[in-house]
């Protein structure tokens, strides 16, 4: 039996699958402290025997394997939570379980890759736009990563020019996460994305920039598709939206394949993060 836990800043999820495909059972709790939340970690797991474990952890993360800090929560926000041990508690628990450590988004990605939206190429880029915004990429079947992981969410994009609004980021204010995640929009329009009119000029801000999101990834690593999932991402005027503004934007400069097949909505939803923690549990 294989095990996943995506570690979630707001929320946990743990699940267990025979296959690495389907969700045998799945329980979600809310992300409390460390022992709280581990405490209910653990006995999910007492319940469920598996074999080995793929962790899809919120960060920033420490997911380079020969590091001294490998398997921490590094400098988050979540103060309680910072310089946390979580893949140390999780080995020392269970000593007789194998455990995959990543991000949260590389386990979606990694998930729509082998048995989502991204089944059928071997690069790939995966957009989650919710209470952050991160990516996470796979070039040539394996996730992207090297001293430290991307954080493509803080990239600066070109400002719309009809927002004036300053952003959210504590750290940049107006790149892409400061200006288009979840918080951004609520703060910026005192409602939440999903009260917002599908008519509403909200979304043409808010698609330039994850158009732009979308432009930049195809000129630095070149994938065969972009997928794009998360809260706001519900929202079904938003993908022929980026397509149109990625249009643009681009100006012919490259070559994509056909729009419709290279920005595409994700195919796993809520399971995504689970699955890819399965089928990174399933290598060890």
């Amino acid at each position: 039996m294989l095990g996943a836990v995506e570690a979630g800043g707001t929320k946990f999820v743990c699940a267990v699958s025979k296959d690495g495909r389907t969700v045998e059972h799945r329980e979600q709790f809310p992300t409390r402290s460390p022992e709280e939340t581990l405490t209910t970690v653990f006995e999910y797991f007492e319940q469920h025997q598996v074999e080995a474990i793929g962790i899809g952890s919120f960060g920033p993360v420490d997911i380079k394997p020969t590091s001294a800090s490998y398997g921490y929560i590094e400098e988050t926000p979540k103060l309680d939570w910072r310089n946390f041990n979580l893949l140390g508690k999780m080995k020392n628990h269970f000593p007789g379980v194998k455990f995959a450590f990543t991000t949260d988004v590389n386990a979606a990605a990694y998930g729509e890759f082998k048995e989502g939206a991204g089944k059928e190429v071997s690069d790939l880029v995966y957009w989650t736009v919710g209470t952050g915004i991160g990516a996470g990429i796979i070039l040539n079947g394996r996730l992207m990563q090297g001293y430290g992981h991307p954080e493509v969410g803080h990239i600066l994009v070109k400002r719309h020019p009809d927002d004036d609004f300053i952003g959210v980021c504590p750290y940049h204010k107006d790149c892409l996460e400061g200006l288009a995640s979840g918080p951004a929009i609520e703060s910026r329009y005192g409602t939440s994305a999903k009260a917002i009119p599908e008519s509403s000029s909200a979304w043409d801000i808010e698609t330039y920039y994850l158009a732009q999101a979308c432009m930049n990834v195809t000129l630095t690593v070149a994938p065969e598709k972009i997928i794009l999932g998360g809260g706001v991402m519900h929202q079904s005027q938003m993908i022929p939206l980026i397509r149109e503004k990625f249009e643009q934007l681009l100006a012919g400069y490259v070559k994509t394949p056909p729009l419709e097949h290279y920005i595409t909505s994700i195919d796993l939803h809520d399971d995504a993060g689970v699955i890819g923690g399965f089928q990174l549990a399933k290598q060890l």
